[in-house]
């Protein structure tokens, strides 16, 4: 599949996802859960697992995006960004294929906006893989 991050170990519910919610809670941490959350709740077909030290949202082995807390922001990733709809403009980035929205505490961000943006990726990926 061209292009596409494949993992086969994905799986419906990772438990070193939950130990990485406990290393990481607080105010970011909740924030990250928060989001992945919404990447869980995309569709039956969606697995996880634990990608370079942060949770990794697919439809079944493709990954479609991703969560990761830093010192002072979350970012909410896409593996295919690049070449999704943004119009609210949203994402951040300069990746052939990667982009990411940053999540701070302190400012609001459109959370049906984000909530969007995570269905489009998932919704995407979906379609690439149909067409494979």
């Amino acid at each position: 599949m061209n292009g596409l991050f494949l993992f086969s170990n994905s799986v419906k519910r990772d438990p070193a996802i939950d130990c990485w919610v406990e290393e990481n809670s607080g105010e970011l941490g909740a924030i990250a859960q928060r989001w992945f959350e919404v990447m869980r709740n995309c569709g039956g077909d969606v697995r996880e697992l634990l990608h370079d030290g942060h949770p990794t949202a697919c439809v079944d082995e493709a990954a479609f995006a991703y969560v990761n807390a830093f010192k002072a922001h979350v970012n909410v990733g896409f593996f295919r960004g690049a070449e999704l709809a943004d119009p609210d403009g949203l994402l951040e980035g300069t990746g052939k294929i990667m982009r990411h929205v940053k999540v701070r505490p302190e400012s609001d961000i459109d959370a049906m906006a984000l909530t969007k943006l995570i269905e489009t990726a998932y919704s995407d990926m979906k379609e690439r893989l149909t067409e494979e």
